[in-house]
C-alpha cells in the first residue's frame, strides 16, 4: 500500500533494495524516477521473504547538483507490518530463534498453569459458559487498557476488518467453549490427547471441503495420531461422551478459525499480538449472550457461594489465576 506517493509505484521486493545509512534506493528504478548517479558509500543488501511496499517519496525533480545526494527519499515496510524498516536494527538469526524459543517456553509454562487450575474451578464451579466468558473478557481487558495508556501500538481497522473476522471469531468461539466443556467433564489430560488430533482434522478437512491434495507421506502420518487418540479414548477409565465430544467440536471448530483466517485476514496490516486481541474482543461478545442464556446469574450466584463455602477464600485466588 503507497501512502504518499506523487507517481504511481509497483511494490518493492526486498531482494530488489539497497539500503544506505539514511535511505533505501530500489535497484530497478522506475521509468518514472529522474535518474540517478552511482555514489560511492557503504551500502547493505536487504533480502526478505516478504515483499516491501514503499510508504513515501519525497523531493521528485531535478534539484541542483550539490544536492544531488538527496534527490529522492523513501521508506518501505513489510507487507505485515506498518513501520518502515530500520536496517540497523535487523536482528541476527541466532537472537530470532532464541526469541521464538523464549516464546514457545513461556506460551508452554503458562499453559500449564492455566490448565491446572481451570480444572480446579471447575471441579468446584461447574460453569464452563462463564469461565470461558471470563479467560475472554480479562484478556480483552488487558488489551484495552495497552491500547489506551499506549503500551501497545492501536491497530488500525475498520468495518471490512471486523466483517472478515467475524467466522475467525466465530470458530475461535465455539472452540474455546467446547475445550472448557470438555475440561469440566473428563480429566484435562484427556482432552489434550483427544485435541492432539487436531492436524489430522486439518489435513481431513482441506482435503474434502476444500479440495487441496497433500503427500502419500502426510497421510501416513496421520495413522500413528489417530491411533493415539483412539486408544486413549478406549483406554480411558472415566471417559465422558460430552467431553470427548467437546474435544472433537474444538479440533473441528479450531481448523475452521486456521481456514478462515489464512483466506479472510490475508493482506490485513495488523499484527499478530493486536489480532488475536481483536479477535478475543469480537469473540467475547458473541459468547457473553449465549453463557448468560445457557447458564445464567442466578446459576453463577448460587454455584458461587456453594464453591466459597466448600473450598474458601482459597476458591477466589484459583478463579484470579484462572482468568
Amino acid at each position: 500500500m503507497i501512502c504518499s506517493v506523487k507517481q504511481s509505484l509497483s511494490p518493492v521486493h526486498g531482494a530488489e533494495v539497497f539500503l544506505s545509512k539514511k535511505r533505501i534506493f530500489p535497484s530497478n528504478r522506475s521509468s518514472l524516477l529522474p535518474p540517478l548517479r552511482t555514489q560511492k558509500s557503504s551500502c547493505a543488501f536487504v533480502s526478505l521473504s516478504r515483499p516491501l511496499h514503499i510508504a513515501s517519496v519525497e523531493s521528485f525533480g531535478s534539484p541542483p547538483r550539490k544536492q544531488e545526494k538527496d534527490l529522492i527519499k523513501c521508506e518501505a515496510y513489510e507487507a505485515d507490518q506498518s513501520k518502515p524498516i530500520d536496517a540497523g536494527a535487523a536482528p541476527s538469526e541466532v537472537a530470532k530463534r532464541v526469541k521464538i524459543g523464549v516464546y514457545f517456553a513461556t506460551w508452554w509454562a503458562l499453559n500449564v498453569v492455566f490448565n491446572i487450575y481451570n480444572k480446579k474451578v471447575l471441579n468446584a464451579y461447574p460453569y464452563p459458559w462463564l469461565t470461558s466468558t471470563l479467560s475472554l473478557a480479562c484478556g480483552s481487558l488487558m488489551m484495552l487498557v495497552s491500547w489506551a495508556t499506549r503500551i501497545a501500538e492501536t491497530p488500525k481497522t475498520d468495518f471490512e476488518f471486523w466483517k472478515t473476522l467475524f467466522p475467525v471469531a466465530l470458530a475461535h468461539t465455539i472452540g474455546h467453549v467446547a475445550a472448557t466443556v470438555s475440561m469440566s467433564k473428563v480429566a484435562v489430560s484427556f482432552t489434550h490427547i483427544i485435541k492432539s488430533g487436531e492436524p489430522a482434522f486439518s489435513v481431513l478437512v482441506s482435503r474434502f471441503l476444500l479440495g487441496e491434495t497433500f503427500p502419500v507421506s502426510v497421510y501416513l502420518s496421520l495413522l500413528p495420531i489417530i491411533g493415539g487418540c483412539a486408544l486413549a479414548a478406549v483406554t480411558e477409565l472415566n471417559f465422558n461422551m460430552i467431553g470427548f465430544m467437546g474435544a472433537m467440536i474444538s479440533n473441528l471448530a479450531f481448523v475452521f478459525r486456521n481456514i478462515f483466517s489464512k483466506k479472510g485476514m490475508k493482506g490485513k496490516s495488523v499484527s499478530g499480538m493486536n489480532y488475536y486481541a481483536c479477535l478475543s474482543i469480537l469473540s467475547l461478545v458473541i459468547l457473553t449472550p449465549f453463557a448468560i442464556a445457557v447458564e445464567g446469574p442466578q446459576m453463577w450466584a448460587a454455584g458461587w457461594q456453594k464453591a466459597v463455602s466448600d473450598i474458601g477464600p482459597h476458591f477466589v485466588w484459583w478463579v484470579q489465576l484462572l482468568i
